[in-house]
């Protein structure tokens, strides 16, 4: 489908043979001539010395060579394990076509073999001693070392070259799968004829054609008459636009939007298709066919002659605003910097909303979401116009990332055809632009990534890195040794990093670079300062980028499927995209967040979860909640994801939630204490207590008695500091044998692993996983959360098999736990709602209300507010 590449992504095994072929491939046609009908014992010398000179100038060569023989660099050393691990993975998804994944794990596998190159003394500079103030010293040695090296300059030249991409448009792969999709339509297999039609819009370059008519406006046809045999008439109607807006006279293609039009009920517009359709359409049989589509319109609406309408085909506009609440920056010495509200905020109220200053899609996402937007594509995916790399969900976000500057611009764009006024209108009306040129200018975002490898291969977080520099020497002009690569006023965390990733910042700094500078030369100098200034904006990245979400709902009916089963209903975030927001970074995080992100399309929104008081921080969640993980496990993600100790209320201060979610129950059947292993212990003695002596206004009576239930001990007036002892009920004060304890938890889980394994439910392995669940409810605590995640698993295994009580026992259980660790209020316990509806409905509405009244507490806003953010 694409160009070949030349380069080292070309081959499923780097062999020896292989390299030799290419480097045939390479030598010039007369010194092959030369060689092979000319030479003789006498002119040997001269041949040899000839090639020899030429291949001394082929920096594959010198690769081919230093692989061969160096043994520093020998796939069979022990230490090296590594790149050839990655080197097997980057195989194996060449061989399955997937050209992106095998090019990251390619360019991984060279990563390693660089990193191993680098000199002791290099790496320990970087390593342990390098600081924002001697980065500039550190890079440039890098690059210095790295200039050198075969292996790095043949690795930017296959990232770079647009010569050797993966991911060039190629007319000939688009032909033959073109004539694929022909013979599925033919053969009325819609579906693969809708896939390969898209694959050959994938490969199709803009500017050729093919039968008298360009290539990509008749693929968009041919997809167009899929769609509309599939019954996806909106999206046939999209495509009949695209293919329009690429060649105004397309005669067929008005036709085919006439028909869709019909299908849709739009007659006015239909008739204006038709119309247009036989004035540009050139045969006998055309006109025929198409004159009896207009009388059998005619016939069926009593000869009405409909009149044009002219549409508006803009996209609808969210105008979800934020409220008029005046925000501050204000720093403190524990959080540095952090957002606040001068005045009393109510809960939900909209805060903030911002556009993104750079964005990038997941790569496991690239197939499967709009690379501009994010939100998932449909059935008329719209490629890049100059890569086969890049999709979208339509044109406006096709031209937004792109720029207009390469859309097509056919060699005669205008009708060629007489129309009445109204339908000129009309037509101009479908196939003219509505975009706003000034966002198109301001983001235009991969452009320069068109046609090259570098984005594919390289991280996410790298390739958006470069689209924050890109979009700063577009706006700024040439940077260099005088001005910083760009200004985001953001904190970073580089003297926090580990050696490893401050190596990795600074590979990662020169080969982007690299890359970049291919693309726009002096305006991207190569020197320590640039570099270092990379290095300093990937650890921006590291700390202040979001993830974009989306809510995805998902029907499961357990371990076993079969089509009278029943299904639960689960909502789920899925990351998308990440993003930089500059004033969105300036909001400070907790593990008990008092506010919410969520996204449309790119734009952040942030929304109060709960009343906030004037002055108060304003804190989002970076992830790790308090009642999704321990208070050790949240510190421990937070540090190795930022590269920060957590010291917010919920992991300084302790809470009902981190003392019950991983804890035993006491071993005196009467007492409800819960009891802590050492490695929780560890964490809880380092948190104030704020539940003796009087009680602090932050502290609710609700949670200070069921403190009380489950830790008695921590809320006396006294002591209470020092009650906190591995296996000691925290209530009672009796002892658990927590090692014991632990056996009995382990073998709990074989039970129910069995049942997630299980390929077909049987009696045995249900019942097994029942008293697992009884073994487990006697060792841990009742507020644990292991026992919840066991309940929900056997109450979709239940409403699999349409044992639907059961299924509402076990969830309600489930629900009940989760209202403990996350409070009553939580969105987690709306999502577990919308779960228990689509358990309750089908046992009728005594059943539902009954199941309501159970869980009187929590509000039935929240159900209603997590189906509409669900159906967001």
């Amino acid at each position: 489908m694409q160009k070949s590449q030349q380069g080292c992504y070309n081959k499923v095994e780097e062999t020896p043979p292989a390299a030799m072929e290419k480097l045939k491939s390479r030598i010039p046609e007369s010194l092959t001539s030369q060689i092979s009908h000319t030479s003789n014992p006498n002119t040997l010398a001269i041949t040899c010395s000839s090639l020899l000179h030429f291949f001394n100038q082929l920096p594959r060569f010198h690769q081919m060579i230093e692989d061969l023989a160096n043994k520093e660099t020998s796939l069979f050393l022990k230490n090296k394990d590594s790149a050839l691990e990655l080197k097997i993975k980057g195989n194996n998804c060449f061989k399955n076509g997937d050209n992106a994944n095998a090019l990251h794990f390619y360019t991984q596998a060279a990563m390693e073999k660089l990193k191993s190159r680098i000199p002791e003394s290099l790496t320990s500079q970087i390593s342990h001693t390098s600081n924002p103030n001697t980065l500039p010293i550190t890079c440039s040695s890098l690059l210095h070392f790295f200039n050198q090296l075969p292996l790095f300059r043949q690795m930017i030249e296959d990232l770079a070259n647009k010569e050797t991409s993966l991911f060039l448009k190629n007319k000939d792969s688009a032909l033959e799968l073109k004539i694929k999709g022909n013979n599925c339509f033919k053969n009325g297999d819609n579906a693969n004829a809708l896939h390969f039609y898209t694959q050959a819009l994938r490969a199709a370059p803009r500017d050729v054609d093919d039968m008298g008519k360009n290539l990509v406006a008749t693929l968009y046809v041919n997809r167009a008459a899929v769609l509309q045999k599939m019954g996806l008439l909106v999206e046939s109607l999209q495509d009949c636009n695209r293919a329009l807006a690429i060649c105004r006279s397309y005669s067929k293609a008005w036709y085919r939007r006439g028909k869709a039009n019909t299908s849709m009920g739009n007659y006015d517009d239909a008739v204006c298709d038709l119309k247009v359709s036989l004035c540009t359409e050139q045969s006998v049989s055309g006109k025929r066919q198409i004159e009896g589509e207009l009388k059998l319109i005619a016939v069926q609406h009593n000869g009405k002659d409909f009149p044009p309408n002219v549409a508006n085909y803009k996209d609808s506009v969210t105008n979800d605003q934020p409220q008029q609440i005046q925000l501050q920056c204000v720093s403190s010495e524990t959080k540095g910097r952090g957002m606040v509200s001068l005045t009393d905020v109510p809960q939900a109220t909209l805060l903030h909303s911002e556009e993104p200053y750079a964005a990038i899609v997941s790569k496991h996402c690239r197939e499967t979401h709009c690379n501009f937007c994010f939100n998932e594509l449909l059935a008329d995916i719209v490629p890049c116009p100059s890569c086969s790399m890049a999709l979208y969900c339509s044109q406006d976000c096709q031209i937004h990332a792109r720029g207009l500057d390469l859309q097509h611009d056919t060699k005669s764009h205008e009708i060629g055809v007489e129309l009445s006024s109204d339908l000129e209108k009309y037509v101009a009306s479908v196939t003219e632009a509505t975009v706003n040129d000034a966002n198109i200018k301001q983001n235009a975002e991969h452009r320069h990534e068109c046609g090259v490898n570098w984005p594919a291969a390289l991280p996410a977080e790298v390739v958006l890195a470069g689209r924050v520099i890109v979009k700063s020497i577009e706006q700024h002009g040439k940077f260099g040794r005088s001005s910083t690569i760009v200004n985001l006023d953001l904190c970073h965390n580089y003297i926090q990093l580990n050696s490893e990733v401050k190596l990795e910042l600074h590979i990662s700094s020169i080969v982007l670079l690299k890359c970049l500078h291919n693309c726009y030369g002096s305006n991207v100098p190569l020197n320590g300062d640039t570099i270092s200034q990379c290095v300093l904006l990937l650890s921006q990245i590291n700390v202040n980028s979001m993830a974009i979400v989306r809510m995805r709902s998902s029907d499961t009916s357990g371990p076993r499927k079969s089509s009278g089963n029943l299904t639960t209903s689960t909502v789920e975030q899925v990351r998308v995209g990440q993003a930089i927001y500059l004033a969105g970074s300036m909001f400070n995080h907790s593990c008990q967040p008092n506010i919410h992100t969520y996204f449309l399309s790119r734009t952040l929104y942030i929304r109060t979860i709960d009343s906030v008081a004037a002055r108060n921080p304003l804190e989002l969640s970076y992830g790790p909640q308090v009642g999704q993980w321990s208070c050790n496990e949240r510190q421990s993600s937070l540090e190795e994801q930022y590269a920060f100790v957590c010291c917010c209320t919920g992991c300084s201060q302790l809470n009902i939630s981190d003392l019950v979610i991983s804890s035993f129950r006491c071993s005196n059947l009467n007492c409800s204490g819960a009891v802590l292993d050492s490695h929780l212990v560890n964490h809880e003695r380092r948190k104030v207590n704020p539940f003796h002596g009087s009680l602090p206004l932050q502290i609710g009576r609700l949670e200070l008695d069921e403190v009380k239930r489950v830790a008695s001990l921590l809320c006396e007036s006294t002591g209470s500091e020092n009650r906190i002892e591995p296996g000691f009920c925290l209530s009672c004060g009796a002892y658990r044998d927590v090692e014991a304890s632990n056996a009995v938890v382990k073998k709990a889980e074989l039970g129910v692993r069995r049942l997630e394994d299980s390929s077909q439910l049987s009696t045995n392995i249900l019942s097994d996983a029942l008293r697992s669940l009884d073994l487990l409810r006697s060792v841990l605590h009742p507020y644990n959360k292991k026992v919840a995640e066991v309940e929900d698993y056997l109450a979709q295994t239940f409403c699999s098999i349409g044992e639907l009580q059961q299924a509402r026992n076990h969830c309600q259980a489930s629900i009940k736990i989760l209202e403990k660790l996350y409070g009553h209020d939580h969105i987690v316990i709306g999502n577990e709602l919308v779960k228990l509806a689509s358990i309750q409905l089908p046992l009728g509405e005594p059943a539902f209300e009954k199941s309501r009244n159970l869980f009187k507490e929590t509000p039935i806003e929240l159900f209603i507010r997590t189906l509409e953010l669900k159906d967001q």
